[in-house]
């Protein structure tokens, strides 16, 4: 099982992968007067680009719910930072660019920390649902901080507040993931347990939301400013929530904790320098309403 969740986490970082190059090219073409609320949303939804990074991503999501059915989130969301190892070299191939030396070393760091974490750590699968008072204390925090980087976000412009937005996407998005884990499991319980199930309701809202602040974010200034937040942050609010609210473990003694706490240092520097690159190869040049 432990493989088959490898697989298809890999498979959704592809996936993902192609969905945000697609995705940030159609928001980087806003025009910065138009790159947010509603007048963004407008854009896009007339942007094929757009469309077709929306069905990449549902693709993403549907591989990505599968790993989470048979696969622990400790397992599962790490491998999904993957996505900025395949997003990289399209990005590069889309704008002519060649990956530098550095990239490619951050590359190899990305790759041997993941392995590292995978092999020493062995993540366990705790419980695929748990009961609302053990998720309360969670969600209440996740809520009080999304509210204040939205917050922060509105009174700021540029950078700070594309970093500010992707902040609370990253939360969104790490909630989704735990969420989903808990109603893949009600699948098999048929769809009137499925459709009063509250996990149900808040994952769609958790997706919504973060979608629409994520698009915000990707609008709102550079990538580079706005990508690392969101890359790191899902895969980090997800693993925390596994392990508090969902009981995964992660196996290890001794100096094997202090090669895991490198190994997740290693992750977030890469994951971080490699998102940077990856936005960097995008520019935010206008293009034509319903451009491809």
């Amino acid at each position: 099982m432990t493989l088959l969740a490898g697989a298809l986490a890999v498979l959704a970082a592809l996936l993902f992968a192609i969905a945000s190059v697609a995705q940030r090219g159609a928001a980087a073409a806003v025009p910065d007067d138009e790159a947010r609320g509603g007048r963004l949303i407008a854009r896009l939804v007339r942007s094929p680009r757009w469309w077709a990074g929306t069905i990449g991503d549902t693709g993403g999501f549907v591989v990505q719910a599968a790993a989470l059915g048979v696969g622990a989130l400790l397992l599962v969301q790490p491998l999904l930072v993957t996505t900025v190892l395949f997003a990289l070299p399209l990005e590069a191939r889309l704008t002519g660019r060649r990956i530098g030396r550095p990239e490619l070393w951050w590359a190899l760091v990305l790759v041997a920390a993941l392995a590292l974490f995978v092999v020493v750590g062995e993540p366990t699968a705790g419980v695929d649902q748990a009961p609302v008072r053990v998720w309360f204390p969670a969600l209440a925090a996740l809520l009080v901080a999304l509210v204040v980087a939205v917050v922060a976000a509105g009174r700021r412009r540029g950078p700070r507040r594309a970093a500010m937005l992707a902040v609370a996407t990253g939360l969104a998005y790490g909630l989704v993931a735990a969420l989903t884990k808990s109603v893949v499991d009600l699948l098999g319980d048929g769809p009137i347990a499925l459709l009063t199930a509250w996990e149900t309701w808040a994952l769609v809202a958790a997706a919504v939301g973060g979608t629409l602040l994520q698009q915000a974010a990707f609008g709102a200034g550079p990538l580079a400013a706005s990508l690392p937040a969101v890359t790191v942050g899902e895969p980090v609010v997800a693993a925390v929530l596994g392990v508090v609210v969902l009981g995964e473990q992660v196996r290890a003694d001794g100096l094997e904790w202090v090669l895991i706490g490198v190994c997740v240092v290693l992750m977030v520097a890469a994951t971080a320098a490699l998102s940077r690159s990856s936005a960097a190869s995008t520019t935010r040049e206008p293009e034509p309403v319903g451009a491809p």
